[in-house]
C-alpha cells in the first residue's frame, strides 16, 4: 500500500502490473483492512473481525463488506485465493 496524492492505493507487484491496470484506491476502512492483512495469509473471517473490532457495525454488514472487498482484491489480482 502506498499513499499517492493523499489517497491510499494498492498496486499489484511484478512486471505484469507495470501499466498500473491493477491500481486499487482504498477508502479508510479498506486501508485499515489491507494494513491488517498485508504480507499474511488471511480469510474473510479475519477481515470481518477487523471491521467488528474497529467499527460499530453488525456482523452481517461486516461479513458482506469483507466478502465484497476480498472478491474485489482477488479480481484485481492483488491477492490470490
Amino acid at each position: 500500500m502506498r499513499t499517492i496524492a493523499g489517497e491510499s492505493v494498492v498496486v499489484g507487484e511484478g512486471m505484469a502490473q507495470i501499466n498500473f491496470n491493477k491500481l486499487i484506491s482504498l477508502n479508510s476502512s479498506a486501508a485499515l483492512l489491507w494494513q491488517s492483512i498485508e504480507g499474511k495469509e488471511f480469510t474473510v473471517e479475519d477481515l470481518c473481525n477487523t471491521l467488528l473490532e474497529n467499527y460499530d457495525v453488525s456482523e452481517d454488514v461486516a461479513r458482506k463488506d469483507s466478502e465484497a472487498i476480498a472478491r474485489a482484491w482477488i479480481e484485481a489480482g492483488i491477492v490470490s485465493e
